[in-house]
């Protein structure tokens, strides 16, 4: 079995989002996790230094 490069961080998705740049990829980002956070039900984890994701942590796609 392979082990996976990218692993899900315990960095905080907020602060990922805020420091977004352009302003319009910062507003998008803000808007599409909340979005989805309440679709889902779920909170986004950032995976590596700049994925973020709302599913589980099992590394299979949700």
């Amino acid at each position: 079995m392979t082990t996976q490069k990218t692993q899900p961080t315990d960095a905080d998705v907020g602060e990922f989002l805020q420091a977004a740049v352009p302003n319009k990829r910062r507003e998008d980002g803000i808007r599409l996790e909340a979005v989805f956070s309440e679709v889902t039900g779920t909170q986004p984890v950032l995976w590596g230094p700049s994925i973020v994701r709302l599913a589980s942590n099992s590394g299979h796609p949700s």
